[in-house]
């Protein structure tokens, strides 16, 4: 069955990037003249998504408005003889966008907007999970998701895997891996560079089948305390004998998560920065 789903959580109060996200949402905040969830949807739609799921907060209009026609801008851009500026403000064309809302009050982690958009998956359908405010960046506009697919076996999974400088390891999930055949092991939460089993970590952009997409609905259903995080029900898929496949990006990750990563991807994707 071919992917044509995608999943986006992009709800949240984006504490990190205070004050600005009490106006902006966190993966609206530009890069360049674009918000930086629009980088995640271009790379959807190349890819041949045909249905997003958006997760977002209680109350969110923002993403509505910039994937939504705004035929008042229309009218106004032709009526002062600037038709050209019509297609830069028309939303991405072939694909749907759904909406779902996220109860800031209820569950929380990144499982639990995954599983909210498991109803919307048909049986034996997986689905991509494209976490809001990163991003891979390929200059020469390849789809990095389109390739994710490409290498993950018909009904698989699969997750991202970026390389970082190892006295960077401290700060990320880091993935242990079988280096010969790529199968995901487990993630070590931020080690030091000596314990940590590899130099490439989780950026939480996945492809999921139906068996691990029903695993992360029923762990969320659970009563726990504190987070719910989507790679709990990962690793007891893969404790289960589960294969999950690890690719390694060849896109440049960027996060607008914070100030420093912001601005930097800024002067990637503007200025043609590394």
């Amino acid at each position: 069955m071919p992917i044509t789903k995608a999943i986006i959580p992009v709800a949240g109060w984006g504490t990190r990037r205070l004050p600005i996200t009490k106006a902006i949402e966190k993966c609206m905040l530009p890069i360049g003249n674009r918000p930086l969830v629009d980088y995640i949807v271009r790379d959807c739609i190349k890819a041949g998504i045909a249905d997003i799921y958006f997760v977002v907060s209680k109350g969110s209009s923002q993403l509505q408005q910039y994937f939504g026609d705004n035929e008042e801008l229309n009218q106004f851009l032709r009526y002062n003889g600037k038709e050209s500026m019509i297609e830069l403000a028309r939303p991405p064309q072939n694909v749907r966008f759904h909406y779902i809302e996220q109860d800031p009050n209820q569950k929380y982690g990144s499982a639990v907007p995954v599983a909210l958009a498991f109803p919307f998956l048909q049986k034996g359908e997986s689905a991509a999970v494209m976490m809001g405010d990163d991003f891979l960046y390929n200059p020469d506009g390849a789809s990095e998701l389109a390739r994710l697919m490409g290498l993950t076996p018909e009904g698989g999974n699969s997750m991202v895997a970026v390389q970082v400088a190892p006295n960077e390891v401290s700060r990320y999930g880091v993935i242990q891996f079988n280096e010969d055949t790529g199968a995901f092991e487990q993630i070590v939460e931020k080690p030091q560079p000596a314990q940590a089993p590899s130099n490439y970590i989780n950026v939480s952009k996945y492809i999921l089948n139906y068996d691990v997409m029903t695993r992360v609905h029923n762990y969320c259903d659970l009563e726990l305390s504190g987070e719910y995080n989507l790679t709990d029900p990962i690793n007891q898929y893969v404790l289960d004998n589960g294969i999950v496949q690890v690719v390694p990006a060849q896109g440049q990750y960027l996060d607008g998560g914070s100030v420093h990563g912001w601005l930097h991807a800024n002067n990637v994707v503007v200025n043609g920065a590394q």
